[in-house]
C-alpha cells in the first residue's frame, strides 16, 4: 500500500504514519483490518505485529499478509518482553479498554516509543451535546450511549497527565480533525488527539 492510498483511506493514519521511522519494528494494538500495518511493511519497511481481537478484521489482516495476534490488547502485551518494539501505536482503541492506566503501562514497558489516539472528549461539539443534556455523538464518537464500546473518555490534558503518570514523556500532542492537524484552540477544535511518546529517561 503506497502513501496515497493510506491518506484516501484513513486521512489520520497517513498523518501519524509520518511518526514512524523507516524499518522500525512495530507493535499495533488494536489494529483492526490491518490497513496502518500494512502501509508501514510496504512503504517504510517496518515489521512487526498486529493484535486483534475481531474475528472478521483477523481474516482482513491476513488477507493483507500482516502478522497478527488474536487477543485482547492486555493480553497482547503480556505477550511480549520489555523493549521489544521501536513503536507501539494503540490508534482509536485505547478508549475501549477497563484498565488504560494498566495498559499505557504495558505500552511503555514493550516500546520505547509509542504513539496513541483516541476521540477527544473536550471537542465543541461534545460539550454543545452535553450542555443540551444530551451524550455526544459525532464522527469520532459515532454510536448511541447504551451501545458504545468506547468505556472510558478522555481529554488532551487528562491523557497528558495519566501518560507522565505511568512513565511517558509527551513528545508532540496534535489534535487532529478529519486527519488535519488543528493549531487554533486544539482541544475544543480537534476531534482527535494524537500523542507520540517516548518511555521517560530513555536515550534519542
Amino acid at each position: 500500500m503506497k502513501f496515497d492510498e493510506l491518506s484516501t483511506r484513513r486521512a489520520d493514519l497517513a498523518f501519524i504514519a509520518h511518526w514512524v521511522a523507516q524499518g522500525s519494528h512495530v507493535l499495533d494494538l488494536g489494529c483492526g483490518d490491518g490497513v496502518m500495518m500494512d502501509y508501514l511493511q510496504s512503504d517504510k519497511a517496518c515489521t512487526g505485529y498486529g493484535v486483534e481481537i475481531d474475528d472478521d478484521k483477523i481474516r482482513a489482516c491476513v488477507a493483507r499478509g500482516v502478522s497478527v495476534i488474536q487477543q485482547d490488547m492486555r493480553a497482547g502485551l503480556a505477550m511480549f518482553s520489555d523493549n521489544a518494539f521501536d513503536t507501539v501505536l494503540c490508534l482509536s482503541s485505547l478508549q475501549m479498554m477497563k484498565d488504560v492506566e494498566g495498559t499505557l503501562q504495558g505500552i511503555a514497558r514493550v516500546g520505547r516509543d509509542a504513539i496513541v489516539s483516541f476521540p477527544n472528549f473536550a471537542h465543541w461539539p461534545h460539550r454543545l451535546s452535553i450542555l443540551r443534556g444530551r451524550m455526544p455523538v459525532s464522527k469520532s464518537l459515532p454510536y448511541q450511549w447504551y451501545d458504545t464500546p468506547n468505556v472510558r473518555y478522555s481529554t488532551i490534558k487528562d491523557f497528558a497527565e495519566l501518560a507522565n503518570k505511568v512513565g511517558l514523556e509527551v513528545l508532540d500532542c496534535i489534535s487532529l480533525r478529519e486527519g488535519k492537524p488543528i493549531r487554533f484552540l486544539p482541544n475544543a477544535r480537534g476531534s482527535l488527539a494524537v500523542f507520540r511518546l517516548r518511555k521517560q529517561n530513555a536515550r534519542a
